[in-house]
């Protein structure tokens, strides 16, 4: 055998020694969503992807909407050599077994969006968090609605306030809640906010069932406002007093989110959608994603609880506002 070949082979091999070498010692993080489909989460992975170039650790997205691909996704990814994971979970009362499964596979966990809630029906405080100011952003969507009629110079006594619920989420409760608090607060009639309690996922179909049921039961208001726990909450309404005949200076519409909206925006004319409260989606994939690098990579530990604030995109700024963002171009 030729001696330069004999050489040759060992160097190869310690050469394909220290690659696996090098990609084992890659830091890998999980980042599971519920909606995978849905905009948001679809951006959120974005920003944490561009987190991981940044800093050199690999990002592994997974798509878990439900509790089973959960708990699966979680064993996967310690098997993949993950070492912690950012969760929005499907449910948030899977919190003490998605803790469990972690603790048992050594993952770190950042919940993301909605918070975890424990067997007492309370948050789970000691899980670290990032996630919205959830009533403070209501209570924006309650004034931009009130400041909205009484610029159109409206009689609130012919208005009615549709609120698309959904309290099986703490997070919507608390959107939803926060936005009926500030509109009482200035001077809107309580008894006048009626509640359309969508009965499954907050999408557009699903909030035009609850919005007609609720049409039906109130069919002498003349003009509306309509807040949700997110766009599509709100965008189902619109669409369910398009189809009644409202016209489209008698409603005003003011979602949650600011990414589900865009195309309701982008329409050659105006909805009674007016506009809705962005939330900051750079802030949840980028950030929660380098709190877990460093987290794992220098020990260096989130705070257990870290909010973001929203800002109101309307027709005539949110293609400003989405490229200070970085969503749009």
């Amino acid at each position: 055998m030729d001696c330069r070949k004999t050489l040759l082979i060992p160097f190869l091999a310690l050469a394909v020694t220290l690659g696996g070498l090098a990609d084992a010692g890659q830091i890998k993080i999980g980042f599971l969503v519920k909606q995978p489909e849905e905009p948001w989460f679809q951006l959120e992975w974005k920003f944490a992807d561009q987190a991981a170039t940044e800093f050199g650790f690999e990002v592994m997205k997974i798509g878990a909407t439900d509790g089973e691909k959960v708990l699966t996704a979680i064993d996967n990814l310690a098997a993949s050599g993950a070492q912690g994971f950012v969760i929005c979970t499907p449910d948030v009362l899977l919190g003490p077994a998605i803790m469990a499964k972690s603790r048992a596979n050594n993952l770190k966990v950042i919940a993301v969006d909605d918070r975890f809630v424990g067997p007492d029906g309370k948050d789970m405080e000691s899980v670290h968090y990032l996630g919205i100011s959830a009533r403070k952003i209501g209570n924006e969507v309650g004034k931009t609605l009130m400041e909205q009629v009484k610029a159109r110079g409206w009689n609130v006594a012919e208005v009615g306030f549709m609120v698309m619920t959904f309290d099986e989420l703490p997070t919507i409760q608390d959107r939803t809640e926060g936005a009926i608090e500030a509109a009482v607060a200035t001077g809107f009639p309580a008894d006048q906010v009626y509640k359309a309690p969508i009965q499954q996922r907050m999408e557009i179909p699903t909030a035009l069932d609850a919005a007609n049921t609720l049409l039906t039961r109130h069919p002498t208001v003349k003009k509306w406002i309509v807040a949700g726990g997110n766009d599509s909450c709100v965008l189902g309404a619109i669409r369910a007093l398009e189809g009644r005949g409202v016209k489209v200076e008698d409603a005003i519409g003011v979602g949650i989110n600011g990414t589900d909206c865009i195309p309701e925006l982008e329409k050659a004319n105006p909805t009674s959608f007016y506009g809705s409260f962005l939330l900051s989606a750079r802030e949840h994939g980028y950030l929660t994603a380098k709190m877990m690098y460093e987290w794992i990579k220098d020990g260096k530990e989130p705070p257990l609880d870290t909010r973001t604030v929203g800002t109101l995109i309307t027709r005539d700024t949110f293609r400003q506002i989405l490229k200070d963002e970085g969503i749009a171009d």
